[in-house]
């Protein structure tokens, strides 16, 4: 039983882990560093952008390679990690991404995977 205080109501707080709030109206967030290690929380526009950048890496790893290939290589691993480190790719990120995209045009409109991280940074990006 949890120790009384001087009114003869107790509490025990034990372990917590994350956020947690005590009383009426309260709102807790929780911001804070992931101790456990799990991956932080994705947006589901984001996640879509997550496996269309997986997927085209894929593809574009059986592509001629070009200067252009090359530089839309690096910049979806940046995007692979940013997302995945931070839960988000920045709008920065994204407009770089978007400008990769499109100098290796020739290379993405042949593979659905390209089409499809097309979609999902306009999505991001409104357009």
């Amino acid at each position: 039983m949890a120790p009384s205080d001087a009114s003869g109501k107790g509490i025990h707080i034990g372990s917590v882990q994350g956020a947690f709030a005590i009383g009426d109206h309260n709102k807790v967030t929780h911001t804070g560093s992931n101790v456990q290690g799990a991956a932080p929380a994705v947006d589901p526009a984001q996640e879509a952008l997550l496996q269309a950048v997986r997927a085209l890496r894929e593809d574009l790893g059986r592509a001629v390679e070009t200067p252009e290939v090359r530089a839309l290589t690096a910049e979806l691993a940046d995007t692979e990690g940013e997302i995945t480190g931070s839960g988000a790719a920045a709008p920065g990120r994204l407009a770089r991404l978007r400008t990769a995209l499109s100098d290796a045009g020739a290379v993405v409109s042949l593979l659905s995977s390209g089409a499809a991280a097309v979609q999902a940074v306009g999505a991001l990006l409104g357009g």
